[in-house]
């Protein structure tokens, strides 16, 4: 890979992370809100007619916080491998990742035929 293309690679990347990061922060302290508004309140999510709705969305709140986690640690592994130089090289076969595939998913550590 040019180091021109390197260098792209790195910079978008690194927005991701940026943008996971406040994903995660956010979802992180909504989290945080709904499990100290269910402390402070004596509701029953088993019983209380109000609790699958509660129970929903902690569940799906640690969901996208897990997403948004597991994006996070993609990321970073494909920063390692610009770094290293084997970005943009499919793990599988050794060929090139297509430019297309690496501008949908840019932490893709395979090629579509081994996808």
């Amino acid at each position: 890979m040019a180091r021109e293309e390197s260098t792209r690679a790195r910079a978008g990347l690194l927005r991701i992370r940026a943008d996971a990061e406040t994903e995660a922060a956010t979802l992180a302290a909504s989290l945080e809100a709904l499990f100290a508004a269910s402390r402070d309140s004596n509701a029953d999510d088993e019983h209380d007619p109000e609790g699958a709705t509660i129970g929903f969305e902690r569940a799906q709140l640690i969901a996208l916080l897990t997403a948004a986690r597991d994006r996070i640690t993609e990321v970073d592994e494909a920063l390692r491998r610009v770094g290293d130089g084997s970005y943009g090289i499919c793990e599988r076969c050794g060929r090139p990742i297509a430019a297309e595939r690496l501008e949908v998913r840019p932490f893709a550590r395979h090629c579509i035929s081994c996808a």
